[in-house]
């Protein structure tokens, strides 16, 4: 139980600051800055149905995936570990996110930004992905895919509700409170990058010398 239970911590702190949705929120407010409230809401619900289907999809197929291409588990920890680095660093330094959206993309994806790029890659971006297929890998038992699916399913969820108050949260905890929580959540995500890295480096270096 205690096992589980740790699992599904790492489960649900990883997508959490991951997906970051502290930090998605001053994002959707401006994409949304011309629509009605029942519009963000549909705008925000779609996102967040989209992104959890995306997760599982890679999530359930990631082994697919791995043979096809002939790519290890290892292998896909160093990625993840190297991703999940640079985007906790980024975070670290409160940048909200890499992905720029000017003026003429938000004109033309204006009828359907829940899809892109609100969706994908702001709210289900690499990190993400790559996140799903390798905890995904680690649940060996059936208690522990629940665990995982339950835990992206909280995590959207809770996304979703704060999309949908993130007028009134951005306002209560300020730019600075914004930051703050920002850059706790890229800590943690360097964290788990760095324990990601070496448990797919250490088989892979102990092959090597054997």
């Amino acid at each position: 139980m205690h096992e589980l239970t740790g699992f599904g911590l790492l489960c649900f702190t990883s997508f959490f600051s991951l997906i970051n949705p502290l930090g998605t929120m001053p994002i959707f407010m401006t994409m949304t800055a011309t629509l009605t409230p029942h519009e963000r809401h549909t705008t925000a619900r779609r996102a967040l149905i989209v992104a959890f289907i995306t997760l599982m999809v890679f999530a359930f197929m990631g082994q697919i995936l791995f043979n096809i291409f002939g790519i290890s588990v290892d292998s896909m920890r160093i990625v993840g570990g190297i991703i999940f680095f640079s985007v906790g660093y980024d975070m670290l330094q409160a940048r909200l996110v890499r992905t720029q959206i000017d003026e003429e993309d938000k004109k033309k994806y204006i009828t359907d930004i829940s899809i892109t790029p609100l969706a994908i890659p702001i709210i289900c971006g690499p990190g993400a992905i790559t996140n799903a297929i390798v905890l995904m890998q680690d649940a060996h038992s059936i208690e522990r895919k629940i665990i995982l699916v339950a835990a992206i399913f909280h995590v959207c969820l809770l996304t979703y509700l704060l999309l949908l108050g993130s007028t009134r949260i951005t306002h209560l905890i300020g730019e600075t409170g914004n930051k703050i929580m920002m850059r706790l959540m890229g800590l943690i995500v360097m964290v788990i990058a760095v324990e990601f890295f070496f448990s797919g480096l250490k088989p892979i270096v102990q092959g090597m010398l054997k």
